[in-house]
């Protein structure tokens, strides 16, 4: 009797869904470019010579691969093993670096010369800026004015790389709208590759994105094997704003039902404050930025503000993967104030030596949130470095002092 392989959850259909959510939703102006990149990306991913430049860089560029720290302080504290994987010891200081290399070669296999990019942190400005520079390419960055001014050294390293940084000035001036700026430059300027930082936006960016991030968690398996014998976790910790970095350090465990999958979401002020980012609660389905996801909106269907400290997960909604997962359970969802972040960022200061990014800070924070066992062996995954978040730090630790 023949058995068929049962497919990954990585894998999404023809059309782009991953389940319910995914596909392209996108308007007719941006149709050719959208296929043309969906037929080379299909192309590079089983490119021999792509696969080796990209790993070369990867290695030799980038650092790669990043440690697997185990914290003696932190595994003491909850009577487990804690891993950090050190993605903010990338080149540039976080994981988007790993999908900015590999987008940008494709962009160059495709012959595009003028790079776009949305950004809301900046690390994935300052990676795409990064790239651009080393590829002799023209880049332009859209930022939202608010997230200019709260991440001004990563506006700076963008510069000094040879980007322009364009300002989104329309709704909250956040990540949103930065996308939104893009997709309509793009629209107006079709000779340019557009280069998303995180897994959302139409086919076949979301897995592009998660393809390209895969690289963090093939390296835990394997430096897990090397520390402790056995190449899976019981647990693993990513946060979440679009989830560029979740979907990496998720990426090969989401067939592995034995290891337990948590994305940390934004709660800014408090879930129902009217100030919060957690779109796998608050948030339905609808279509934003060309893929069908969960998405925080209103009854009319408008896209509802997001808010959280962190640059990076100030976002109205999730990539679809992420939308996905969660609905059907695969993936556990948990949602981290502002002030939680901030309790585990300063903690993480003083205990090991590690300014964390606010991001991961989030996921650092789902620690006290969820039962641990004292066989568990889990791994946050720490995104990114605090060095453009220090402004908000101390800015934070001067209001609770006084």
């Amino acid at each position: 009797m023949e058995t068929t392989e049962k497919k990954s959850i990585t894998q999404p259909d023809e059309n782009g869904f991953y389940g319910e959510f995914g596909g392209a939703f996108i308007p007719e102006l941006l149709a050719l470019q959208v296929e043309e990149l969906r037929i080379n990306f299909e192309k590079c991913k089983n490119d021999v010579s792509f696969l080796e430049n990209y790993h070369s860089l990867l290695k030799d560029y980038v650092g790669r691969p990043t440690p697997l720290y185990l914290s003696q302080n932190l595994s003491a504290k909850y009577g487990c093993k804690i891993f950090l994987k050190r993605e903010d010891l990338c080149h540039t200081g976080a994981h988007k670096i790993n999908n900015t290399i590999g987008q940008i070669l494709l962009a160059k296999k495709m012959g595009k010369t003028k790079i776009i990019a949305e950004t809301g942190a900046g690390q994935h400005g300052v990676a795409t800026a990064t790239v651009c520079a080393l590829m002799n390419l023209e880049c332009t960055v859209f930022m939202g004015e608010k997230d200019i001014e709260r991440q001004a050294p990563n506006v700076g390293r963008m510069k000094m790389l040879g980007a322009k940084v364009i300002p989104a000035t329309s709704g909250s001036k956040t990540l949103k709208d930065a996308t939104n700026e893009a997709i309509r430059f793009w629209i107006n300027n079709p000779d340019s590759y557009y280069l998303i930082g995180s897994a959302v936006g139409p086919h076949p960016y979301p897995q592009m994105v998660a393809e390209f991030q895969a690289i963090i968690s093939a390296e835990i398996k394997n430096q897990l094997f090397e520390q402790t014998g056995n190449s899976l976790p019981t647990k693993v910790i990513a946060c979440v704003g679009g989830g560029s970095n979740a979907a990496g350090a998720f990426y090969h465990f989401y067939d592995e039902a034995k290891v337990e999958l948590i994305a940390v979401e934004a709660a800014g002020e408090g879930v129902y404050s009217g100030k919060s980012a957690a779109t796998s609660i608050l948030g339905s389905p609808g279509v934003l930025h060309g893929s069908l996801t969960l998405l925080m909106q209103d009854k009319f269907g408008q896209v509802t503000e997001p808010h959280s400290i962190s640059a990076g997960l100030d976002y109205p909604g999730i990539g679809p993967l992420h939308a996905e997962t969660i609905s059907t359970g695969r993936v556990k969802s948990i949602p981290i104030t502002d002030n939680e972040a901030l309790n585990s960022a300063f903690e993480l200061c003083k205990s090991d030596g590690i300014i964390p990014a606010l991001e991961s800070a989030h996921a650092l924070a789902a620690l006290d949130k969820i039962a641990i066992q004292l066989d568990d062996v889990i791994v946050v995954n720490l995104s990114g470095r605090g060095d453009k978040d220090i402004e908000t730090y101390l800015n934070e630790e001067l209001k609770m002092k006084n």
